[in-house]
């Protein structure tokens, strides 16, 4: 595959130019993985800043006009939505971006993108103050999130994969997994200190907005993480021998078409549980339960650390029976707790703790090895964007619409209906491995 020409400045060869400079220190995996977690956690640190505050925040202040909170917050998760829309668009642009100027111009520009997208929602005035244009700017600014994202896809967690050791793949697969939890857990923890500390008409008014400040400081932090290990030796071995390569998105459509669809619908329980036990449920405690939203966002953060834990565990364990295997098994724990969930969150206050406690154990034993599946069956040259790509549609797909189609199907419905939109997802996710076995089998 030719590289691609530029007349415009490139960051490739200041890339080349460190990697040599480096060439007689060689990267640990323990490295690669710290810088991996960062960024990871960064990148979701982001997305649930602006997930809590589409529960806890933006109902009252950009939705004030709704006939009631319900609805409020249901228009608050649509614009919640158009990020995962946006993200495939992102990953077209910024991987031009990559083959024109380089891996490090792009990383700088998107991760500045979302960081400035991030900590501009600090600043936004009400509908109160400017009208429909809070509106507008919200979902300019969820857009610019969505957008960006889809150029922070680095290629890293394909480098620590690429050096993990035949019989630990499980292991360095779930490594940047973690940075989920993390990054939900750090951002419950600066939103309940202030839920809990705050009146609410000091928290609507100026607390809510610190932690999107905060958003941007961990942005940089995470950008020279990476910028650091793009410039190793054997990120450039990679790069040269097309592993890490950018490729036009329609190329590899042609080529792999079948196999990004494929891919899209193999973490899809995963990912549709995602957001059913992060924003969804203090969503529904915020509207209908009594609980203390502190004191049940303190709950969040112990769900988080069970979380962290079962993806470890999730190493592990695919380690040991394989990946898809564990998938599998993880995607009828999935179906199973849709049934159990429902009678959970109908159960009054621990029954909603509960909820989120196993919930976020079941996920983090599925989610830990939800991500690259399936990218073994992607040809030299086109892993980097047919990953990127595939991880998009199945963000889009699974979790995207979640906490809008959950929250509307509940209060029309009943919880049930929540049941089985999940149960719907185990389905697909099961439906997907068997028909990608199938295939390797046929070839």
């Amino acid at each position: 595959m030719a590289a691609a020409t530029h007349l415009g400045p490139s960051s490739s060869s200041l890339e080349r130019d460190a990697r040599r400079i480096h060439d007689d220190k060689p990267v640990s995996p323990g490295s690669i993985a710290i810088g991996v977690v960062i960024g990871r956690m960064s990148e979701f640190f982001d997305f649930f800043v602006y997930g809590l505050a589409s529960v806890l925040v933006f109902p009252q202040l950009i939705f004030p006009f709704a006939p009631d909170r319900l609805t409020g917050t249901l228009y608050s998760f649509a614009i919640f939505s158009l990020a995962f829309l946006a993200r495939p668009v992102g990953s077209v642009v910024f991987m031009t971006i990559d083959r024109f100027y380089g891996r490090g111009t792009k990383l700088t520009i998107a991760l500045f993108l979302l960081g400035g997208s991030t900590a501009s929602i600090a600043f936004l005035p009400g509908y109160d103050e400017i009208g429909y244009w809070a509106i507008a700017l919200l979902a300019l600014f969820r857009l610019g999130q969505g957008f960006a994202l889809g150029g922070a896809w680095d290629g890293l967690a394909s480098l620590l994969a690429l050096n993990a050791p035949p019989n630990h793949r499980g292991w360095y697969a779930m490594i940047p997994q973690l940075g989920a939890p993390i990054g939900f857990a750090l951002a419950s923890i600066l939103f309940g200190y202030f839920v809990a500390n705050l009146s609410s008409e000091d928290f609507l008014s100026w607390g809510w907005r610190y932690p999107f400040f905060v958003a941007f400081a961990i942005n940089v932090v995470a950008l020279f993480a990476r910028l650091r290990l793009v410039m190793t030796k054997e990120f450039g071995t990679l790069l040269e021998q097309h592993e890490l390569e950018a490729a036009p998105i329609l190329d590899v459509l042609r080529v792999h078409g079948r196999d990004i669809l494929i891919g899209a619908f193999v973490p899809l329980a995963s990912f549709a549980m995602f957001h059913l036990v992060t924003i969804f449920p203090l969503g529904w405690m915020s509207l209908y339960g009594n609980q203390p939203i502190g004191a049940f966002m303190v709950v969040q953060v112990i769900g988080a650390m069970v979380g962290i834990v079962a993806i470890i565990a999730s190493g592990m364990i695919a380690d040991r029976i394989g990946r898809r295997k564990q998938l599998a098994i993880c995607a009828i724990l999935i179906a199973i707790f849709s049934f159990v969930g429902p009678l959970l969150i109908g159960a009054g206050n621990s029954g909603h703790d509960a909820f989120v406690i196993i919930g976020f154990g079941v996920l983090g034993l599925s989610f830990g090895q939800a991500t690259g599946s399936i990218s073994s069956r992607f040809g030299r040259g086109y892993r980097y964007t047919g990953a990127a790509f595939t991880s998009d549609l199945a963000w889009l797909v699974g979790a995207g619409f979640a906490p809008l189609v959950a929250l509307s199907l509940s209060s029309q419905f009943g919880l049930t209906f929540v049941g089985y939109y999940l149960l719907s997802g185990a389905i697909c996710t099961l439906a997907a491995l068997a028909f990608n076995r199938a295939l390797e089998q046929r070839e």
